[in-house]
């Protein structure tokens, strides 16, 4: 059973949606402030966070950079919840590295099908435990990943993104079936999820990011090694 911490400092909202987890067979860890939703994912290392952003104690963004920043919670998804709905706030949210923003007021249901995509993409069979193409090396059983042999940190979508591209090195992947794949969803409101978190990932690489190119009216590449 996964378990889900939902760190939301409005107890109706944090019911809502618990009493709509568990209804789909999730355990569900609570906080309502940030300085203890921190300290609950750290010792508790759940499979999913739902953050909002306007904490007392300590802001969504501040819990955030503190997960990140942890060994113990720095791979574990997080989706940001909050009610900042302009288009800046979502972007923010996601070059931040979040794997998913959701604004309130928001459909329980989607909210259920957004965190059961993001867990079965995590849950998905590594096949084989490494990969590498390039300067990229991939560990695929505990999602770590190695530029030029060198640790660098993805967060989990982050890593499944390149991975899924490096794997099919050379050809253009339509940005649709990358949200499908990597996200769990498609449509036209979330496009630009896929760019913000390409443009972190590209940030991360440095000069590697010249691998990925970005093939227009289609969607993104990762080159060969011969290119």
């Amino acid at each position: 059973m996964h378990r889900i911490l939902i760190v939301e400092d409005e107890q109706d909202i944090a019911d809502l949606i618990g009493f709509n987890l568990q209804r789909n067979g999730f355990e569900v860890l609570k906080a309502h402030d940030g300085i203890t939703g921190t300290e609950i994912a750290m010792r508790e290392r759940p499979d999913l966070i739902i953050l909002d952003l306007m904490l007392p104690g300590r802001d969504g963004y501040a819990v955030f950079r503190e997960l990140r920043r942890d060994s113990r919670t720095v791979a574990i998804p997080v989706i940001m919840l909050t009610a900042r709905a302009q288009t800046e706030d979502r972007i923010q949210g996601l070059e931040a590295g979040a794997d998913d923003y959701l604004t309130k007021p928001f459909s329980p249901k989607e909210l259920i099908l957004r965190v059961q995509a993001i867990l079965k993409r995590a849950d998905a069979p590594p096949g084989s435990v490494d990969f590498a193409h390039g300067p990229f090396r991939f560990d695929k059983t505990s999602l770590k990943f190695y530029l030029e042999n060198e640790p660098t940190e993805l967060t989990s979508t982050e890593f499944k993104l390149l991975l899924f591209l490096c794997e099919r090195a050379g050809k253009a992947q339509d940005r649709n079936d990358l949200l499908r794949t990597v996200w769990g969803y498609s449509d036209s409101a979330h496009s630009r999820t896929l760019d913000t978190h390409m443009k972190r990932l590209r940030q991360k690489l440095g000069d590697h990011g010249s691998w990925i190119e970005t093939v227009r009216g289609i969607g993104y590449r990762v080159v060969t090694a011969e290119e």
